[in-house]
Formats: C-alpha cells, structure tokens, sequence
C-alpha cells in the first residue's frame, strides 16, 4: 500500500507503517472508530462500530440518521483508530509519551443495496463486539434489515502509526534519580451481568470467562 502525500505524518515519520497486515490487525482490534467530514461548511466527527471484512470497513446505522444520510452520499471522509497500550512515564513531562497503535484512513461511503450482504456485515459486526452471538440471539427480521442503512469504505488510502517501547530521555535527564518507565494500559471484557429478566438464565457458553 503506497503512501499517498496526506498520509504521510509531519512528525515522527518514521513511525509510520503502510502494509496492510498492520494496518487490518488494528482494525481488528479496535470496537469503534472517529469518522470525520464536513457538511454544510461545518465539521462532523461521530463514533461508531465498524468491522472490517477483507478490504472494506463496514459501519449500519438507522435509515432515518443524518449522519448516515450524509455519508451515503460519497462526502469525503477521514476514519481514524486509536488503541492505546501504555502511558510513558518519563524523567521530565516533555519527554513522556505514549505508547499506542493507530490507524488513519481517507475514503467515501457507499450504500449497499443488497439484504444478503446487509444481513453478512451485521453478522460480522455483532460477532465482533460479542463473539460468537450471532446464532445465539434471535434472528434479525428483514424489516429490521429495511430500516438499517450499511456503508462500505474501501482501505486503500491508509497508513498506521505505532509507538513502543521505554521513555526516550534526553542524556543529560538520563542519570537523574527520577523514577521512569511505562504504565501498562489494558481494555478487558469482564465478567457479564444479566439484567431482570436474565437472573435466572443460564450464561450461554459463548458469554463465559475468557470466551467473549
């Protein structure tokens, strides 16, 4: 995947990355994405859920939501995808930093009009916040389908960018008796909690530890 100008960073260049194995495995990762455009002369950013399939980022939303209706439209849009791992802590404020993986992306919406494919990315989709629900949940109703807009992005203008590893302290803050190094940041799934109706259910396997 070639950078294009605009996606190559003004700062820390060399922390940018363009293969599409980086690129998809943050995607993967990653719940929820920014997307940003501009409609009638003001800026828009909204957070959503996305998914991506092979070289598409899906995102659905309601037939009657602006935001959907300015997308569908093919507006340009910025997609950004930020996964944090640590905080880095460092002998002087200026020096901190963090440690983190991000994804940035320039593409256009475009409506699918198909209900198979409509039906497979929200089938994706609802795997990839809760694994393995889909059989499990009652099956979607075409008229819910019907109501629910779904809109593709091609991955072809992205670029990632990632940090790691230990402060970079400046040589003279280096033998300075001031404690540095990282605070790990982790997002983990615990334990579900059923609401009224589910007290007396049984956790499906699909919800118990250490399988969401």
């Amino acid at each position: 995947m070639a950078p294009q100008s605009h996606l190559i960073p003004s700062r820390s260049a060399k922390r940018a990355q363009y293969d599409k194995e980086t690129i998809y495995s943050i995607l993967d990762e990653a719940l929820f994405c920014t997307i940003s455009y501009a409609a009638g002369n003001k800026p828009f950013s909204i957070p959503t859920a996305f998914v991506r399939y092979e070289n598409k980022l899906y995102i659905h939303g309601s037939v009657g939501s602006h935001f959907i209706w300015e997308l569908e439209k093919g507006v340009p849009v910025c997609i950004s995808v930020t996964l944090i791992d640590a905080l880095v802590v460092a002998k002087s404020a200026f020096s901190h930093s963090v440690n983190y993986r991000s994804v940035v992306l320039f593409s256009q919406g475009v409506k699918m009009e198909e209900d198979a494919l409509k039906f497979s990315v929200l089938e994706w989709l609802t795997n990839k916040i809760v694994p393995n629900s889909w059989d499990y949940l009652r099956p979607m109703k075409e008229n819910e389908v019907r109501k629910t807009t779904v809109l593709a992005f091609d991955i072809d203008e992205a670029s990632a960018k990632t940090r790691t590893g230990m402060p970079n302290d400046e040589d003279e803050d280096k033998p300075l008796p001031i404690w540095s190094g990282i605070i790990p940041i982790e997002t983990t799934r615990r334990d579900p909690v059923p609401d009224d109706l589910s007290r007396n259910l049984p956790l499906p396997v699909h919800l118990q530890p250490g399988k969401a």
